[in-house]
């Protein structure tokens, strides 16, 4: 058998066998929630809630025109 061969059957069988990446999702999940909670600690930290809340409310006030 061919090297490609044989790669192509590696490939094969990780994507659609019992010993498939199954796992990654949730892996991958558990990161960006980790990166989420960072963002929100380093912005409490900083003391930026209120600006960026104080953002928002002026944003949305000029889209629905109240001021």
């Amino acid at each position: 058998m061919s090297r490609f061969g044989n790669w192509k059957r590696t490939v094969v069988s990780r994507m659609r066998g019992r010993t498939r990446d199954a796992g990654a999702g949730f892996v991958e999940y558990a990161g960006l929630l980790i990166i989420i909670a960072g963002i929100f600690v380093m912005i409490d930290g900083l003391g930026l809630d209120g600006t960026i809340s104080g953002a928002i409310a002026t944003a949305v006030s000029n889209v629905v025109g109240g001021g």
